[in-house]
């Protein structure tokens, strides 16, 4: 197994920590998986509080972060952007493949604007902001973060 190590960012104006189901949903399922939740923290829907989480996240060396919220068509909704601010590539798969089974239950999904990207060594994944929709989200994805964090580390195929 991986040691994986994550920070959760809960891009929000509105919840508290306390209130983050989101959130605390996916550092239940992190720990579940034997990894490590490093930082579980809320920022304001802004885009340049969302970039400096991301920032801070990879510098105190989160091989994985995860955005909840902020992905949707609110004007407010700017994680997407906020990521792409601070990251050097695109990983689309990953957001792809979380639109593709959250279709499977809802056409609401092909309204996300989630994107997954790499800040150095470190992956960002945009989950949604709801504790089901993430948790969804999370499951369609999860079995591929091992191999992701040993490839973002210079591992072969």
């Amino acid at each position: 197994m991986t040691k994986i190590d994550f920070a959760i960012i809960t891009c929000s104006s509105t919840r508290s920590l306390a209130e983050d189901t989101a959130g605390a949903a996916l550092a239940e399922k992190i720990m579940q998986n034997g990894w490590n939740v490093m930082s579980h923290g809320i920022v304001t829907d802004d885009r340049k509080a969302i970039a400096e989480a991301i920032i801070v996240a990879e510098y105190e060396g989160a091989d994985i972060v995860l955005t909840c919220g902020g992905s949707g068509l609110s004007l407010a909704d700017v994680t997407p952007e906020a990521t792409a601010d601070v990251c050097d590539r695109n990983v689309p798969g990953i957001a792809e493949a979380m639109r593709a089974k959250s279709l499977e239950i809802t056409g609401r999904a092909m309204l996300s604007r989630a994107v997954c990207m790499q800040r150095g060594k470190t992956l960002v994944v945009n989950l949604p902001g709801s504790k089901k929709a993430a948790t969804e989200c999370f499951d369609a994805i999860y079995e591929q973060f091992e191999h992701a964090v040993e490839m973002t580390a210079g591992g072969g195929h």
